[in-house]
């Protein structure tokens, strides 16, 4: 419980508080939680037991810090009509890939079934595949 009568406020104000010589409590600071001196005194300690401590290492490339873009490609396709059961447009399977969380269909494998597909950006080849299977795209 704190009071007025403890003490450090007898000791403030004399050259040591209570430490008697100085040299007794030099590095280790007045709050006992805190790690002092490690750019001074305790460097060769941060060199040798903790190299990561000041955390900050290298240059972050600001392509870095560039959302990801979620990808799909145009041989999965057949295998989410069979999982899902797509809607209907102009008779053919409408697969919503932007509502699925998909941003992108590249135009990797092959389709066979004509197919409607909604998706935000494809390749061209992803394109030239759909078509030829009697499909289309739809952006968006």
């Amino acid at each position: 419980m704190p009071h007025k009568l403890r003490k450090i406020r007898k000791k403030r104000g004399s050259r040591t508080c209570g430490y008697g010589r100085v040299g007794q409590h030099r590095k280790s600071s007045s709050k006992s939680r805190r790690k002092v001196g490690r750019h001074k005194h305790g460097w060769s300690y941060v060199v040798k037991y903790e190299p990561d401590y000041f955390r900050r290492i290298g240059f972050t490339s600001p392509k870095s810090l560039i959302r990801r873009v979620n990808t799909i490609n145009v041989g999965e396709l057949e295998e989410i009509i069979y999982k899902v059961s797509p809607g209907r447009r102009k008779g053919k399977p409408l697969i919503d890939l932007t509502s699925m969380g998909y941003d992108k269909l590249l135009g990797k494998g092959e389709i066979t079934r004509p197919v409607v597909v909604k998706v935000q950006s494809y390749s061209r080849r992803a394109l030239e595949k759909i078509e030829k299977a009697g499909g289309e795209i739809i952006a968006g």
